[in-house]
């Protein structure tokens, strides 16, 4: 189990110091700004989206290990899926992360994501790893700053 949880982290530090994605679209026609006023997290999510599909994604920021990773393996996971895909995938993965400690969590569909299960073990953590879905929800609607208080 220890090797699993060093490979885990290991993918993390790798999406965090070198996130996928990472700077501002040109062209975008979505986006939202979120903030974490509880670590300092602070993301823009830029979307191009065509018809109903997230035809491009890019985002900008400053955060934490986790909140960086979480934004990178979305942002890889987003492109070229339908906005239904994506509110579907972000329901998945806000069920990864803010279930039971103690239950095996359902990765069915997730991919990469499923590497984001130990957060559940760490509540103050979770609003790290929503944080760029919750602003990806807000691009997608109404391009509102989110925040996490």
């Amino acid at each position: 189990m220890s090797d699993l949880r060093e490979l885990y982290q290991e993918f993390i530090l790798d999406h965090h110091k070198n996130p996928r994605n990472f700077g501002p679209l040109e062209g975008a026609n979505r986006t939202s700004e979120g903030y974490n006023p509880l670590c300092g997290d602070r993301v823009t999510i830029y979307l191009l989206v065509e018809g109903d599909r997230i035809s491009d994604i890019g985002f900008e920021g400053s955060g934490c290990a986790i909140c960086t990773a979480s934004t990178s393996v979305m942002s890889e996971m987003l492109k070229g899926k339908t906005v239904a895909e994506a509110e579907d995938l972000f329901g998945k993965f806000h069920e990864l992360v803010t279930g039971p400690p103690d239950e095996v969590p359902c990765t069915d569909g997730l991919g990469k994501l499923a590497v984001f299960f130990g957060v559940r073990e760490f509540p103050v953590r979770v609003k790290c790893a929503t944080l760029a879905w919750h602003t990806l929800k807000a691009a997608l609607r109404d391009g509102k700053t989110v925040t996490t208080e």
